[in-house]
């Protein structure tokens, strides 16, 4: 077998809070999940585990005969808003862990990342995680499930293998043949499902064996392909360091790199060209996150998580690809510029304005605003700056009047800018959050709209002159009346039932005090300008308020069926008037 054997790249997925980075950071020893917002993992994170390392861990359980080098483990985010990211994972990624939930379930972005698994024919395995929770389960930290489970009382073994049995059978609905890895022999036409506690690291051995097993089996020619070539990887994050100057942190995941290679990577104009100056490697176990101490390299094999000094990459974007080029720097160029273009977007119509810190998350947000049909006027990288502000004072609307910023600055001059405007920002650095978030306040604003729009609505009103209580003939009229339905209001026109306009109410009186709207049930005084009690209007007559069509048109299609059965009655009787000549008024 070739020397040169490519790490196998393997991807962790899985639903929000069923315990992928927990799992990572048993196997790393690290506690990198504490310090994620909201304890949901945001950005791509690489881990190396070496050959070493493994058969360390797993102990007497590893017995394969393997020359691949390790485990490079790609922690993707949790939850659905990073479906591009995890596709990306998905695609590039050799192997896959499917964390669950063994208590949970199949969960909404379990379901989400077997799709991008089986779109990208991704081989990989269900790690059941959380069966030190199963009540009664007799810890044996660190053990290998094979050798933990034969410890447990029979009625905890049962429930075990019951809930294996509903995850099984759900991997069944969804294509998949499986069982319990060790029940298995062809991995290659069934999933594993590996039951395993991130918490205790109970069944990590089995999980790591199973993976290092697949790889050797499956993946020998791919790795050994790829590990030649000029080297292509991910940027995850762009960093100064001490005595370094501005560096990035890159998951190569094809081909190699050396010192002195020509590479071209993404940035907000043009792609940056430069030359590699250092290559640094974390020592294997650390999550090059959190590590600080480095080992400087001449050349780095795919699969790695490496950092690269180089001038020149202060504009560097994280999320874009960085490749090595020499004779096709022009096409390479072109090519990694297509790939940010297709990502930022720039366009005339409304809609909302997105930032995000990296070419990855915003690519992420810009996927999950397009799911939930918000409309998007410019998405771009970086903080929000005054030009963001200035150009959301531009657009008319209350609810796209906004800037959706993904862990992102607001920069001073764009406070000032910000300062006495009816600019709304959302700033959070969990995705999910902020769709939420945004999403929550839309709902209230257009219920805002709403009840003023139908505040100012002129509604249907039936009332009835009483007998003996006419108080003024004329100039103006006032009788005593009964609201039968609906409101009657000040400065509306009332309605015979003939259809016939009488007059216009000009006040309202309830026990000697001046009001502006009686509503149904009420008796009260009513001065209406126009008609002389005796002639146009007499005692027991029904009148009607008026109402425009355009408003007759809301009530009876908008808030029909809110309103009270006396309402709706008015609302049907003044219709019937008013559809006597026109069948088609009001609709």
């Amino acid at each position: 077998m070739p020397q040169n054997l490519r790490t196998p790249i393997v991807c962790v997925m899985g639903h929000v809070d069923h315990g992928k980075t927990s799992l990572l950071d048993r196997i790393r020893g690290t506690a990198i999940a504490e310090r994620e917002a909201g304890l949901i993992t945001q950005h791509i994170g690489a881990t190396e585990v070496p050959l070493d390392v493994i058969k360390r861990v797993c102990g007497a359980v590893f017995k394969a005969d393997t020359k691949i080098p390790g485990l490079l483990f790609i922690d993707t985010p949790g939850h659905r808003a990073f479906t591009t990211l995890r596709a990306r994972g998905g695609a590039l990624a050799d192997l896959a862990v499917l964390v669950v939930d063994i208590n949970e379930g199949f969960q909404p972005q379990t379901l989400e990342a077997i799709e991008i698994l089986k779109r990208f024919r991704t081989p990989f395995v269900v790690a059941a995680n959380k069966i030190d929770k199963l009540s009664g389960w007799n810890s044996q930290p660190g053990q290998p499930f094979i050798i933990s489970y034969p410890k447990q009382a029979e009625h905890v073994r049962a429930a075990l293998d019951n809930k294996l049995y509903i995850l099984i059978g759900k991997l069944y609905e969804l294509g998949f043949s499986s069982d319990r890895y060790d029940r298995l022999r062809d991995f290659q036409r069934n999933i594993g499902v590996i039951p395993l506690s991130a918490k205790t690291s109970e069944g990590i051995p089995d999980l790591l064996m199973v993976l290092m097993g697949l790889a050797q089996r499956f993946l020998e020619k791919d790795l050994e392909y790829r590990a030649v070539g000029p080297g292509v990887g991910t940027v995850l994050e762009v960093k100064e360091e001490t005595g370094l100057g501005t560096t990035l942190d890159v998951i190569l995941y094809d081909g190699e790199l050396n010192v002195g290679d020509m590479v071209v990577v993404g940035s907000l104009g043009t792609p940056i060209v430069t030359k590699i100056r250092a290559l640094l490697k974390p020592r294997p176990l650390s999550e090059m996150r959190a590590e600080e101490k480095f080992k400087q390299v001449k050349k780095v094999v795919a699969a790695s998580g490496i950092k690269i000094a180089a001038p020149n990459f202060e504009n560097a974007i994280a999320g874009s690809q960085i490749r090595a080029a020499s004779d096709n720097i022009d096409e390479v160029v072109a090519q990694i510029k297509s790939e940010i273009d297709a990502v930022r977007i720039e366009t005339e119509s409304n809609g909302i304005l997105i930032k995000a810190d990296t070419l990855g998350s915003l690519e992420a947000l810009v996927n999950e605003l397009k799911k939930e049909n918000i409309p998007i006027r410019r998405a771009d990288i970086g903080d929000i700056s005054k030009r963001d502000i200035a150009e959301a004072k531009t657009i008319k609307d209350p609810i796209l009047s906004v800037i959706v910023g993904f862990d992102v600055d607001v920069l001073p001059d764009a406070k000032e800018e910000l300062e006495g405007s009816d600019i709304r920002l959302f700033l959070n650095d969990v995705i999910y959050k902020l769709i939420e978030d945004y999403k929550k306040w839309v709902k209230e604003q257009k219920q805002l709209i709403e009840k003023k729009r139908y505040e100012t609505v002129i509604k249907p009103g039936r009332f009835m002159i009483l007998p003996d209580c006419t108080f003024r003939q004329s100039k103006p009229a006032v009788v005593g009346v009964r609201v039968l339905g609906g409101a009657i209001k000040t400065n509306l026109d009332v309605m015979k039932e003939d259809g016939t306009i009488i007059g216009k109410i000009k006040g309202i009186q309830e026990h000697n005090e001046n009001i502006s709207e009686a509503a149904t049930g009420k008796e009260v005084a009513v001065a209406i300008d126009g008609p002389i009690v005796g002639r146009q209007i007499r005692e027991e007559e029904i009148l009607y308020i008026d109402v425009p069509e355009k408003h007759a048109k809301i009530v009876e299609q908008e808030l029909f069926e809110t309103m009270r059965i006396e309402d709706k009655e008015a609302l049907m009787a003044f219709m019937h008037i008013k559809r006597r000549g026109n069948p088609f008024w009001g609709k």
